[in-house]
């Protein structure tokens, strides 16, 4: 087997891009088999085992459990994400399959029958295509609260690494993650563009990435010598 990038219950931060996916099928198939057959207990059983896993960490988590030890030793580590999009998601899935179990529990047998075959569709729709609608949500979040584009001050420039010089470029910083596959091959592009790349490794600087709004990476922005924020990408 070749060597994992990222350990999947000490590296907590990121994340096999594939494990996602296949809980994702779990619990559409889950959810689906449940209204299908009205056996509505199942959407409670898939429920319960995202909020463990939510609160406990991937080792209590059935489905990560069987992905890390079963099938990515066959198939191989797939890309490196950030863990906290598909984070989001669970618990996205969480609340909704609590809320179908309850109608269900309450009589309200239509209504729970929607709500999971919204999460059934949902989640069959991220393991197929790999669009996962609660990442999305997450990412976009993550946009809206990050670094607005508003002129940063010296001490900003001093402790982005920027260069001071009214004649240099625009320059680059880059919040990534040493283990995060999208991280390293933003970073290449910029600079095989001809870019002047900063890079922050938010694993050794948490505190800049807390300060600057960074819930995600990659994220990246272009600053020009004046300090304005011209652009944001991630």
């Amino acid at each position: 087997m070749t060597p994992r990038t990222a350990h999947p219950y000490r590296d907590l931060d990121v994340i096999d891009a594939r494990a996602p996916r296949f809980n994702q099928a779990v619990v559409g198939v889950g959810s689906l088999l449940a209204v299908v057959t009205g056996f509505w207990p199942i959407l409670a059983l898939l429920a319960a085992q995202l909020g463990i896993g939510l609160r406990f960490g991937r080792r209590y988590c059935l489905a990560c459990v069987f992905y890390f030890e079963v099938v990515q030793p066959r198939f191989g580590e797939g890309p490196i994400e950030d863990s906290r999009p598909p984070r989001f998601a669970n618990l996205i899935g969480f609340v909704v399959l609590g809320v179908a179990s309850l109608e269900y529990l309450a009589g309200l047998t239509l209504v729970g029958a929607g709500f999971g075959l919204l999460v059934a569709g949902l989640a069959l729709l991220a393991a197929t295509t790999g669009f996962c609608t609660g990442c999305w949500l997450y990412r976009i979040g993550a946009h809206v609260r990050g670094v607005r584009a508003r002129p940063l001050d010296p001490a900003a420039f001093a402790e982005l690494g920027l260069s001071t010089d009214d004649g240099h470029d625009d320059q680059v910083v880059a919040f990534t993650h040493p283990l995060c596959t999208d991280c390293r091959e933003l970073t290449s592009r910029l600079r095989d563009a001809g870019r002047s790349v900063h890079v922050i490794d938010v694993r050794d600087h948490p505190d800049l990435a807390r300060k600057y709004g960074i819930a995600v990476v990659p994220m990246a922005f272009t600053v020009d010598s004046s300090g304005s924020v011209l652009r944001i990408a991630g």
